[in-house]
């Protein structure tokens, strides 16, 4: 029989600005995702395009109330208990422990709600799993000193860091820097609180700023160790596998040269030094780094003790300039792959791509893996106090036995999985409620109307028979 390990982590994930709310309550500040809208302008915004403040008076902002999991954190940490979780990563809301970002002294009641959040966890035996920053920069810092193309961010981020792992050591030990660390190339705002003069290089901010989140992440590291030995810190990327769109040779390199955007990131993170194919590559386009004296060292001492992704497609690559990337959703461009089926908002289905991307990292890194975001987003329907979502465990189910073939046939070393969100929330991409990942329904719409009540969905109990089988029952 093809099994899992007894030690493998099944759990589920989600993010402080998509979950929370209370975006005022707690003495906590305003934060970069408290900008971003719902509707047409959500990805101007996000993609740094617009600036927040051009926007018009009726704007709303999904992540201001999410889901209300501020107040109702300990009933859904106890319904994922009943589904058997055995880990749950979330992430920390950078201004609820900072209201500014810049202070000294971090604010006590956003460190006691984090604790008790931590404290509800371990209470049902599920380890944390937490993510230093999700998408999450204090407004102050970005108004003050333009966000992470700063290098004085290195420090008020360390800060946030050093609070974490003292407050919560012998609690938590299992850390992530920061979500999807390459979307900085992508949605520079929403990924790291950058938007752009109409005179500024925008790859080149992007790039500056991506370095001093590499040095920040290399220091965390180090700390973390120091801290606690028993600290176990990764990075995360946005992962999938490019396909040539052809076996012709140029598609082949094509599609190896959009690979490397993505493994650009985590080269430097596991490696500990930027990669030759990346400086020829910053030297062609005339970017200069802001390397420090002494850098090169901490990257070097800061190398990553596993690497987390996401994965919820795979792409298509082409050299051929007339074939246009035609497949809909994520932000990463890609042509239509014929072979595959889409969701409602176009991310196109590829179970065995997912083995295809673990066995990719695995071979490049030699490092444990954890698959931290999985997940399908529908408009699911609520009936009779529950959601018949037979569409998701079809999903969930491929992905599982791509997960175990690659575990169990191809030897990858897989800690967990963390499916993408646990419960319903906002979604990042879109700002939209109805576009629902979760094993919970919640009673809520785009107009913020709802009771916010809780419902159980099918797939609820197939992922609990799932857990307890150790991915063996599907």
């Amino acid at each position: 029989m093809k099994k899992f390990p007894e030690t493998f982590l099944w759990g589920g994930a989600t993010a402080a600005n998509q979950y929370e709310g209370a975006y005022q309550e707690g003495n906590r500040g305003l934060s970069n995702v408290d900008f971003i809208p719902y509707g047409e302008l959500r990805f101007a915004v996000a993609s740094g395009a617009l600036d927040p403040k051009c926007l018009p008076a009726t704007a709303r902002f999904p992540s201001r109330e999410a889901i209300d999991g501020y107040h109702h954190y300990k009933e859904d940490i106890a319904l994922f208990s009943e589904m058997g979780f055995r880990v749950y990563r979330f992430s920390i809301s950078w201004s609820r422990i900072f209201p500014k970002g810049d202070e000294l002294t971090p604010n006590e009641e956003g460190l006691r709600f984090y604790e008790s959040v931590i404290e509800e966890c371990r209470r049902y035996n599920i380890e944390p799993l937490i993510t230093i920053n999700h998408f999450d920069v204090p407004l102050h810092l970005i108004e003050t000193y333009g966000s992470w193309r700063e290098r004085r961010m290195v420090d008020f981020y360390l800060r946030l860091c050093e609070t974490l792992f003292t407050r919560f050591k012998g609690m938590v030990r299992y850390w992530i820097t920061f979500n999807e660390i390459n979307m900085i190339l992508h949605m520079p705002y929403m990924a790291a609180g950058l938007s752009f003069a109409k005179d500024e290089n925008k790859e080149a901010v992007c790039y500056r700023a991506a370095h001093h989140e590499l040095i920040a992440s290399a220091l965390a590291v180090a700390l973390a160790h120091r801290i606690d030995p028993n600290n176990q810190i990764g990075c995360m990327l946005a992962a999938g596998n490019m396909y040539p769109y052809s076996c012709k040779p140029e598609d082949v390199m094509e599609a190896l040269l959009k690979d490397r955007e993505n493994y650009y990131f985590p080269d430097i993170q596991v490696r500990g030094y930027y990669p030759s194919y990346a400086l020829k590559e910053l030297a062609r386009k005339q970017i200069q780094l802001p390397l420090l004296e002494g850098d090169a060292e901490i990257l070097k001492q800061g190398c990553v003790d596993f690497v987390s992704f996401s994965y919820y497609n795979s792409g298509v690559a082409s050299a051929d300039p007339k074939l246009q990337a035609t497949a809909k959703g994520n932000v990463f461009p890609s042509i239509e792959n014929p072979y595959l089926q889409a969701s409602e908002w176009g991310w196109q289905i590829d179970p065995l791509g997912l083995r295809i991307t673990l066995n990719a990292l695995y071979d490049r890194y030699q490092k444990p893996l954890f698959i931290v975001e999985n997940g399908l987003g529908s408009n699911d329907v609520l009936s009779h106090d529950s959601v018949e979502d037979t569409y998701r465990i079809g999903y969930l189910r491929e992905h599982i036995r791509a997960m175990r073939d690659a575990v169990c046939e191809d030897g990858v070393d897989l800690m967990g999985y963390t499916t993408w969100g646990c419960i319903d929330l906002i979604s990042a991409s879109t700002g939209e409620m109805r576009k629902r990942y979760g094993y919970i329904y919640v009673d809520k719409d785009e107009d913020h109307n709802g009771t916010l009540k809780r419902y159980k969905k099918k797939s609820f109990s197939w992922y609990a028979h799932v857990i307890q089988s150790n991915g063996e029952n599907l």
